[in-house]
């Protein structure tokens, strides 16, 4: 006896499931700019990689004889895939059903989502567009509401879990609200598309019904709302945009913290030496200059790729690498308040300090750090704890690391350039100390300076005779740094602490765990 009829059910079930809310449900996702989820994934993951899990899990009605009435499928796409040849999990909402708002079985396939990234240690990539729980128009109970057993696992678990052992990035291409926002953030890396996505704990209606105001989904969770709000990292002007920072996001890092972060061919000479280096930093101390040119001086040609630029700006964070060896990228950025470390730049570097450690990769930091930002909106953002969490993160990790002084390098926010054991290399233009030179002054003579027929010619003509005192070869002669080297051999002394490392990141495998932080 044959299971044709079977076979063909199954067949029916999975057409239908390729159709999603129907084809007047796609062609409006498709009018918004908006690709489907099944859509999404094909373009992401390498061509005919995707082996689909659950493909048949939904609603089914049938007559009689067994033969299908209608089918609904759950509202969510999940899957095995490869990206660059490389193993990972992929799944997402679907949009054309519910808005995204999870069936029993959608919500189900979300947990299982987690589930595989973490039984399987494949990296873990949520293409989001949906919200949360939704109250019932009619008979039973809200979807992903109360009824589970007291020992079900708790949701957040596998959440957590997968943060913890493999690279996860999220990406809102849509409006995303509830649960599916909390996933975008529990990630190691989040973004979004700029026109067509929204990020919120919950949207308009609740807001107005809440509050009595009327906002807009684009006034809530925007992408210039959330750039700067640190809940996502990145932007892309759309979804192929989202994709290709996927794509190259996860290229720096390992499959799993059980592995090593994969070193990419390099055709770039290791002993490449730039000459600009030499006078990009202005003898002047109050000009700035353009910290991003020296990082890509330094690092493989066209390989820094940085994150969340405008959150914490006087921070500058990313990845790239050196010789084809991933690296963390830390850095101020003297455009935005000299470099000084607020506290929203703080959080920012706590978390690229813990994503290094968690995946390996050494840490390079060019430092020019004139201290914590002052000032009462300084204190009322609580700039100290922050920082001093910060400066926990960098002495509690164990990757290899190497400093740069480029030039500042004052105050406690200093200690954040350092971490345990590692290389430290400083240019001639640099310059150290409990405060800066302005603030010492101003501090050392403040009665000189008050008392003198021209306050302001007076400071000047201190801070500047002090200056000229100082020596770029006292740190060296007494040993306070590695080496004193000139600018243009950065990349090649760089390039040979790698080498010299190897070893280190050889036996840096597995969890990470750290102790409690201020």
């Amino acid at each position: 006896m044959s299971w044709q009829r079977e076979v063909e059910g199954i067949e029916q079930r999975k057409r239908r499931a390729r159709e999603m809310g129907g084809a007047e449900a796609v062609a409006r996702q498709h009018v918004q700019g908006r690709l489907t989820i099944r859509e999404r994934i094909e373009t992401l993951v390498d061509p005919g990689s995707f082996r689909e899990q659950g493909p048949i899990a939904g609603h089914a009605e049938t007559d009689e004889q067994g033969e299908l009435r209608s089918f609904t499928p759950a509202n969510y796409v999940l899957g095995f895939a490869k990206i660059d040849g490389r193993p990972c999990i992929i799944g997402g909402e679907d949009f054309t059903l519910r808005g995204g708002s999870p069936s029993p079985a959608g919500l189900r396939k979300s947990v299982l989502l987690e589930e595989l990234a973490c039984r399987y240690r494949f990296p873990l990539i949520r293409l989001l567009e949906g919200g949360g729980g939704s109250v019932p128009r009619g008979e039973g109970t809200p979807s992903g509401g109360g009824g589970e057993a007291v020992n079900t696992p708790p949701r957040f678990l596998s959440i957590m879990q997968a943060m913890a052992t493999v690279p996860v990035v999220s990406a809102a291409l849509g409006p995303v609200a509830g649960l599916p926002a909390a996933r975008l953030v529990a990630s190691h890396f989040s973004l979004m598309t700029r026109h067509t996505a929204q990020v919120m704990i919950g949207g308009p209606a609740l807001v107005e019904r809440a509050f009595g105001r009327a906002v807009t989904k684009e006034e809530l969770g925007g992408a210039d709302v959330h750039l700067r709000s640190g809940v996502v990292d990145n932007v892309a002007e759309d979804e192929p945009g989202v994709f290709a920072q996927i794509r190259r996001f996860l290229s720096y890092l390992p499959t799993n913290i059980w592995e090593a972060a994969p070193v990419a061919p390099c055709d770039d000479d290791r002993n490449r030496q730039e000459h600009e280096l030499l006078d990009i930093v202005p003898r002047n101390r109050r000009k700035p200059y353009d910290m991003r040119r020296v990082i890509a001086c330094v690092v493989d040609r066209g390989s820094f790729f940085e994150i969340a630029p405008l959150y914490g700006p006087s921070q500058i964070t990313g990845l790239a690498r050196l010789n084809g060896q991933p690296v963390g990228i830390f850095a101020n950025d003297p455009l935005w308040f000299a470099g000084a470390m607020t506290a929203e730049g703080a959080q920012k570097v706590r978390r690229l300090v813990d994503l290094c450690d968690t995946f390996h990769l050494p840490i390079v930091s060019f430092v020019d750090e004139p201290g914590f930002m002052i000032g009462p909106e300084a204190e009322r953002a609580a700039t100290i704890r922050y920082g001093t969490a910060t400066l926990f993160a960098v002495m509690q990790s164990t990757v290899p690391w190497v400093s740069v002084i480029v030039r500042k390098v004052y105050g406690v926010a200093g200690a954040a350039h350092f971490g345990p054991g590692g290389m430290v290399f400083a240019w001639p233009s640099a310059e150290s100390g409990a405060l800066p030179l302005e603030g010492g002054v101003a501090v050392a003579y403040r009665r000189e300076i008050e008392s003198a027929p021209d306050p302001e010619a007076k400071r000047r003509e201190i801070e500047d005779r002090l200056a000229a005192r100082r020596s770029p070869y006292a740190r060296a002669e007494s040993l306070s740094v590695h080496d004193l080297i000139d600018p243009r051999c950065t990349r090649p002394v760089l390039c040979d602490w790698v080498d010299w490392i190897q070893p280190q990141l050889q036996t840096h495998r597995g969890p990470r765990a750290y102790t409690i932080r201020p």
